[in-house]
């Protein structure tokens, strides 16, 4: 009992630090944080607690209004620290890794299947939508990497249908703020056993950096390209 109780508390301030990282990172790129979220606070409380004096109960229409707020002003800071999130990542090499990484159950993803010097970059997923190549960089280039890695797939997972994003703010593509809502949109078209059966296939064929072990988010800049290719896992 008492190991449970002392991780629970050494948990509570890594908990709390992210928090803390997380606001200034957000305040740094939406200066106007404090004055919104205070804003939403007072006016949710407010209504609340002019509620409970017309009806005569001030006091429990204050604790909930209370308790709405500070709901309210979570909200609030969840979607703004998401748009803050999304701000800085964009253009960065690697950052659709890195939504990818957390677009939830039922996706199975492989970063950087494929890349070239000049740092464009394709990732995999697999999921009941099939397989999704989700690409980042020159337009012009990632048409070859897509194509490439389409021919390679034709030789192990012909009878999956695969899907193709390209992300960015240009016609055609999809900002990145907006590609997991995209993937999930996906008709679904394969059984649980299908997908873990072409999750297995995909695997026995390899990728390119199935050596190099990717951290969790944007890729360094100064990342080189492999060589060679990945060993099959």
């Amino acid at each position: 009992m008492a190991r449970k109780e002392t991780a629970a508390d050494a948990a509570n301030p890594g908990r709390l630090k992210q928090i803390a990282l997380t606001f200034k990172m957000t305040r740094k790129a939406d200066p106007m944080i404090v004055l919104v979220l205070a804003g939403v606070g007072i006016v949710t409380f407010g209504v609340f607690l002019a509620i409970g004096f017309l009806i005569g109960h001030p006091v429990y229409l204050g604790i909930l209004g209370f308790l709405l707020a500070f709901l309210a002003m979570a909200i609030v800071f969840g979607r703004r620290a998401e748009r803050a999130a999304f701000g800085q990542m964009e253009g960065q090499p690697g950052a659709a890794a890195a939504v990818l990484d957390n677009i939830g159950r039922g996706w199975t993803t492989t970063p950087a299947v494929a890349m070239n010097r000049s740092q464009d970059v394709v990732h995999r997923a697999v999921g009941k939508a099939g397989i999704v190549l989700v690409a980042e960089g020159n337009p012009n280039r990632v048409k070859t990497l897509l194509a490439a890695e389409k021919r390679k797939m034709a030789r192990i997972v012909s009878d999956v249908p695969v899907n193709d994003i390209l992300v960015g703010n240009g016609e055609g593509q999809v900002p990145l703020k907006k590609l997991r809502t995209t993937m999930l949109k996906l008709p679904r078209v394969l059984t649980g056993p299908q997908v873990t059966t072409t999750n297995d296939r995909l695997r026995a064929m390899g990728d390119l950096m199935s050596n190099m072990p990717l951290p969790k988010g944007p890729m360094p800049k100064g990342m080189r390209m492999p060589r060679g290719g990945g060993k099959a896992r």
